[in-house]
């Protein structure tokens, strides 16, 4: 039968009482259910100027990890101008569908139309990654009171993985993020309808997403069926949504990918089987360690009481199969879609914790947030976020101005083959295609960034080796940068 209880001191749940299915739970009052406190809100902004910070002043200083930025921009660009998503730099025409799925990218086309350029992606991935932290911190708080709750809310916020993430410049993932903690923080909640229309979207954000999104329903079955009242009503919805996961993630690795690349394959396929050009498989030390990353300074294991951790297995799956070591471990962007479960993993075990007979895991217990804040805050002095306390994170060096007006002098429209470095400076206003990979086109300019040995008489020659026949001019060259013109 169903009990209510009154929250003891100090839980900040005042004489709150609350009915949940199979046991006791402790809850805000009524008054606060309806009107939660700021503080979710307050470290939503907090970081959205954080994370803003650390990738525009990143930008500013021409510091681009990769060509994600200028690939996604081109897309995002084609999109707020009802285009078809052609990026260029995975190969003349190529349409971004044909590469991964994921659509919801377009839902940035308005305000770039409004606000063009790259500092738009990277500022609307701070403003995803911030808003991702409101529901984190608002169930937290709901359960274990306020103090716990900011706490574990600051642990998420500055989490390494979701560190990384923002400082791997713009990637389809920012989206990603919310979905899954706005849609488990209702799955904690017994909101299961919402917990669901929250999952959905998730199979538009990237291919893989499709098993998310299933996971995420064997929770919801999970959980609804010790619901009584809705669970007749809830489960075999939860069982669609599995089903719908599951068919959209087929029909987009099997059907709309390879129909959009002209390859009539997904080309990702041999990262996972046995015919592509990397076949290692991960240590097993490596995927200890990452596994250790990811559970012990954000829950300190804890999590591992919680079912919401299914949520986490497809990623992990996916990336622990692959051949490619780029995914094993803890860098780039791959860990922050299991930044929202594990934390929220946590507050579900925390809150299920405290109905344990063992003294000891109820005291452990109630030291982890502030233990896993500590943590987070204490790993974030070898992290991204630290470089915002040093004095040249806000300096633009007078070697990028420099770089800066050299690429300027490529007129807007022309085409341009450039690696990494010149990228973020030139997608907004020209055709640019990767380096090597024009496939036959000859570019109106060549933009390298090459290292500081490298002379004009070598770029130049590398040029000739590119388009055999075709003759390129240096036209300037600053801090390693170099912009050659045909003709």
């Amino acid at each position: 039968m169903d009990t209510a209880a009154t929250a003891p001191p100090g839980t900040g749940a005042e004489g709150a009482t609350a009915v949940t299915t199979g046991r006791t739970r402790l809850l805000p009052r009524a008054g606060a259910l309806r009107h939660p406190r700021a503080d979710p809100y307050w470290l939503a902004l907090a970081l959205f100027a954080a994370f803003t910070a650390l990738s525009v002043c990143r930008y500013r200083r021409m510091a681009t990890m990769s060509w994600d930025l200028g690939i996604f921009e081109q897309a995002i660009r084609a999109y707020a101008h009802f285009q078809a998503p052609i990026a260029d730099l995975k190969g003349p025409g190529a349409n971004i569908l044909g590469d991964h799925f994921s659509p919801i990218t377009a839902l940035l086309g308005p305000v770039y139309r409004l606000f063009p350029g790259p500092v738009t992606l990277l500022v609307a991935q701070a403003a995803l990654f911030a808003v991702s932290a409101v529901p984190v911190t608002r169930v937290a708080a709901r359960l274990l009171g306020r103090g716990r709750g900011l706490a574990i809310g600051i642990a998420y916020g500055v989490s390494w993985g979701i560190q990384r993430a923002v400082d791997f410049d713009f990637h389809e993932i920012c989206f990603a993020v919310p979905l899954i903690a706005f849609s488990l923080e209702a799955v904690i909640r017994g909101r299961w309808y919402a917990a669901m229309l929250w999952a959905a979207p998730l199979v538009f954000v990237k291919e893989d997403m499709g098993a998310t999104v299933a996971a995420i329903g064997a929770v919801i079955w999970l959980r609804a069926r010790r619901d009584p009242e809705r669970g007749p009503r809830v489960t075999p919805l939860a069982v669609a949504l599995m089903g719908f996961g599951v068919l959209v993630s087929a029909l987009a690795l099997g059907v709309v990918i390879p129909g959009f690349n002209g390859a009539g394959s997904y080309d990702y396929w041999d990262k996972v089987g046995s015919g592509g050009t990397q076949n290692a498989t991960i240590p097993a030390a490596t995927a200890l360690r990452t596994l250790l990353w990811i559970l012990l300074p954000t829950t300190g294991l804890l999590a591992l009481r919680s079912p919401l951790l299914l949520a986490a297995v497809p990623t992990l799956g996916w990336r622990f199969l692959s051949h490619d070591d780029h995914y094993w471990g803890t860098d780039w962007h791959y860990n922050a879609v299991l930044m929202p479960i594990v934390l929220l993993a946590l507050v579900d075990a925390l809150d299920r914790t405290r109905d344990t007979a063992r003294p000891w895991l109820a005291s452990y217990a109630r030291q982890l947030p502030a233990a896993v804040c500590g943590a987070s805050l204490a790993l974030s002095s070898s992290m991204p976020l630290y470089e915002l306390t040093r004095s040249a994170t806000y300096e633009v060096p007078p070697q990028t101005s420099a770089v800066e007006r050299l690429l300027d002098r490529i007129p807007d429209g022309a085409t341009v083959e450039a690696n990494v470095g010149p990228i973020s400076r030139l997608t907004s206003r020209c055709r640019v295609l990767w380096v090597g990979a024009t496939q036959g086109i000859q570019p109106d300019y060549i933009a390298l960034q090459e290292p500081p040995e490298r002379t004009a008489r070598q770029v130049t020659d590398y040029a000739g080796q590119l388009h055999p026949g075709t003759r390129y001019t240096p036209i300037g060259s600053a801090a390693g940068y170099f912009v050659l013109k045909r003709g």
